[in-house]
């Protein structure tokens, strides 16, 4: 049954149009966040090296603060910013599709958690436990979910 919800794309849109508010909120009011992102939707520009981009992990956090936060907007569909990425530091434009984004955190504490999957039917499941996963992986998020 939840599954198709999490499935709906009218529950998507919803969870959409909350991660841009949250986004714009903290924006705002100048507060640095962190974002848990599927990668394999995410853009550079211009791209990165492969050295640089296969040791990213298919949920990547990206760390929004100073430069990067100041650098930072957003529209209808998309989170920008620039970073430095490698030993090298080389700049690059991010661009994160909202439903990209797994997670919004305030320093270690998740306040988002998106789990409208837009991915084929058979791997839903799949994504909404490696999202559970995710979560549950820090110590102090297992007190927020009863069994």
């Amino acid at each position: 049954m939840a599954q198709r919800i999490l499935g709906d794309s009218d529950f998507s849109r919803m969870m959409k149009l909350h991660i841009a508010e949250i986004l714009e909120l903290l924006m705002q009011r100048g507060q640095f966040f962190s974002i848990l992102t599927n990668i394999s939707n995410i853009t550079f520009d211009p791209a990165l090296p492969s050295e640089i981009t296969s040791h990213f992990k298919p949920i990547t956090l990206f760390v929004i603060a100073e430069y990067t936060f100041e650098s930072s907007s957003i529209d209808d569909e998309n989170l920008y910013f620039e970073a430095g990425f490698g030993q090298e530091n080389i700049g690059s434009v991010v661009t994160i599709p909202l439903n990209a984004i797994v997670q919004i955190l305030i320093e270690e504490t998740p306040i988002f958690i998106n789990l409208a999957m837009e991915t084929a039917p058979e791997k839903k499941e799949e994504s909404v436990k490696k999202s559970t996963n995710i979560f549950l992986s820090n110590p102090a998020n297992k007190g927020l979910i009863k069994s």
